[in-house]
This record gives C-alpha cells, structure tokens and sequence, in this order.
C-alpha cells in the first residue's frame, strides 16, 4: 500500500469494521426505532470507509476527494453513535471521529 496513506487505510478499516459491528448490535437492542439513524448511519460510514481505503491503496486520483466526503460521513455516524450510551455505540463513535480526523488530514 501506498506508505503516504497507511494511516488513514488502517483508521479506514478500523472504522467499518466497527460501524458493522455497531449496527449488527444496535439490531439486537429493544428500542429499534431509536437505533434507526445510529443504524443508517453505521452501514453509511462503512461503506465509504472500504471504498476510501480500496481507493487509496490504488493510489487513485480521487482518493483526497472520497476521503473529505468520508470524513464527513465519518463525523456524522460518530455524533449520532455518540448520543447512545451502549459500549458498542460509544467504540463505533470513537473510531469513527478518529477515522474523520485521518481522512481529514488525507484530504488536505
């Protein structure tokens, strides 16, 4: 992989890793209807994690853009998971703002 993005790949992976994990455990919780966006939000964020991540390690010329737009997406699903005090929620809100800071950081 392209040493310039290593960071940011692993914040990447991190990332969707815990958003689908996230959302698996947000489908187990009793109130669903107040999981719905901290659901939503965790497929978002992991989707655009893998796809900045693959777009990187191609060395592709639209990775600093995929990466502001996954920072942004990034900082939401962080927000929203942060609202909820489960441990899943609160690990998923932390590596999501940490991988919005990276990708931040790749896209300037």
């Amino acid at each position: 992989m392209p040493e310039q993005y290593r960071n940011c790949i692993e914040a990447c992976y991190l990332c969707a890793a815990a958003c689908d994990n996230c959302a698996a455990s947000c489908l187990k919780e009793e109130d669903l209807e107040m999981m719905r966006d901290c659901i939503r939000l965790d497929m978002q964020c992991a989707n655009i994690c893998r796809l900045s991540a693959q777009f990187m390690a191609l060395d592709s010329q639209s990775a600093k853009e995929l990466c502001a737009i996954c920072a942004d997406i990034c900082r939401q699903c962080g927000e929203e998971c942060g609202k909820h005090q489960h441990d899943h929620c609160q690990k998923c809100s932390k590596a999501c703002l940490h991988c919005a800071e990276a990708c931040q950081k790749m896209a300037a």
